[in-house]
C-alpha cells in the first residue's frame, strides 16, 4: 500500500522537527562549552578562516606545487585544532564528541533517505502509518519484556513460559545474524500475543519494520481488495509489504475464515517469506493436531519444518486479572 500525500508530508514534517530540535540542542551545547571551557571558542572560531585559506589555495593554484604544500599545512592545522578541541572537552569533563552533529538516526542523518532509498527508520514510520489499525504502537507502549511476570504460572506451565521467554529473547538478540520463525500455541489467554508484542517492541526499537495483524483482520483486508479489480495495485502493495517487512506477526491464526481463495494466499505468504528469509511469528490457540487438521498439507509442512514451536498453558491471564481487579488485589506486572 502507498502513503497518501498527507501521510508522506506528516512523516517528512517529523524529520524536519527532529532536525530543528537537534540543531537547537547542538547550539545550546556549544554555548554551554563556550562559557565553561576557556579557549574553546577561540579554537572554534579559527576554523572558518582556515577553511577559506584552503578553498582559495585550491581554486587559485590547482597545479602549483607550493600551493599543494600549503594545502597540506592547512589540513594539518585543521587536525591539530580538532585534537586540541577534543582534549579541552575531555579535560573539562565533557565527552570528546559532545559537539558533534546530533541525529536520531545516524544512518540517514534524520533525512529519511540514504542515497535516494528510504531509510529503515522511514520504512518503520511508513509501516506504522499504513497499518495503524493493528494498534501495534499502542500495544508496544504497554507490553514489553520488563513487564513480563511469572506470577501467572506454576509448575509445568511456568517451565513452558520460561522456555518460550528465553527463545523470544534469543530471537531478538540474533535477529540480525540468524533466520528463525516462531510459533506460539496453546490455551487462550496464556501470554502468546503478549510475548509476540514484546519481541516487536525490541525490534522496532532497533529500527526494523514490523507488521502486526490478527489473522482474521489480515484475511479480511486481503479478501476486500481481492474482489475488486480497481484495488489491484493496493492489493499488490499490501502483499509486498507482508512478504518483505523485516518481521511479520500473525496473531490468532485459526480465527480467519478459510476459503478456496484464502488458503492459497496463506500458503504463498508463508512460503514467500521463507524464500526471502524474512522472519515470521505466529500465535494460535490451536493445538499441533488442530493445525494439521485445519490447514493444507503444504501449509502445515512449512510450519512444522521451518518454525520453532513453543507451547503455552495455564489459566487465562485476562480472567485472573479481572478477578484481581474485582477484589482490589494489586499486581503491577503483565
Amino acid at each position: 500500500m502507498s502513503l497518501s500525500k498527507e501521510q508522506y508530508d506528516s512523516i517528512m514534517l517529523g524529520y524536519m522537527q527532529k532536525q530543528d530540535r537537534n540543531r537547537h540542542e547542538l547550539v545550546r551545547r556549544r554555548d554551554e562549552v563556550y562559557d565553561a571551557v576557556p579557549g574553546y571558542r577561540a579554537l572554534d572560531e579559527s576554523v572558518p578562516g582556515l577553511g577559506m585559506q584552503l578553498l582559495k589555495a585550491r581554486i587559485q593554484h590547482k597545479s602549483d606545487k607550493a600551493s599543494g604544500s600549503s594545502s597540506v599545512n592547512t589540513q594539518s592545522e585543521f587536525s591539530k585544532i580538532s585534537s586540541e578541541k577534543k582534549a579541552l572537552l575531555l579535560s573539562n569533563g565533557y565527552p570528546e564528541d559532545y559537539l558533534d552533529p546530533i541525529y536520531d538516526c545516524a544512518d540517514c542523518h534524520d533525512t529519511g533517505y540514504i542515497n535516494g532509498v528510504k531509510c529503515h527508520c522511514f520504512r518503520q514510520k511508513e509501516v506504522a502509518c499504513l497499518y495503524a489499525g493493528s494498534h501495534l504502537s499502542e500495544l508496544t507502549s504497554m507490553q514489553n519484556f520488563s513487564s513480563l511476570s511469572e506470577i501467572w504460572y506454576t509448575g509445568e506451565d511456568l517451565l513452558r513460559f520460561r522456555k518460550a521467554e528465553k527463545a523470544a529473547k534469543c530471537f531478538v538478540e540474533s535477529f540480525d545474524t540468524e533466520f528463525h520463525n516462531l510459533l506460539f500455541h496453546g490455551t487462550v489467554g496464556t501470554g502468546k500475543s503478549f510475548l509476540s508484542v514484546c519481541i516487536a517492541q525490541k525490534l522496532i526499537e532497533k529500527g526494523h519494520p514490523v507488521i502486526y495483524f490478527s489473522s482474521a483482520d489480515m484475511v479480511d483486508r486481503i479478501s476486500a481488495l481481492s474482489f475488486d479489480y480497481r484495488y489491484k495495485d493496493q492489493l499488490g502493495s499490501l502483499l509486498e509489504d507482508l512478504y518483505d517487512c523485516d518481521l511479520l506477526i500473525i496473531d490468532d491464526l485459526g480465527t480467519e475464515m478459510l476459503t478456496n481463495l484464502i488458503s492459497p494466499r496463506i500458503f504463498t505468504l508463508i512460503n514467500e517469506r521463507l524464500l526471502r528469509r524474512k522472519s515470521t511469528i505466529i500465535s494460535t490457540n490451536l493445538s499441533h493436531k488442530e493445525l494439521q487438521d485445519r490447514y493444507t498439507d503444504r501449509i502445515f509442512s512449512r510450519l512444522a519444518s521451518e518454525y520453532d514451536f513453543y507451547e503455552f498453558s495455564g489459566r487465562d491471564i485476562r480472567l485472573q486479572k479481572k478477578i484481581m481487579s474485582k477484589y482490589n488485589i494489586q499486581n503491577t506486572k503483565q
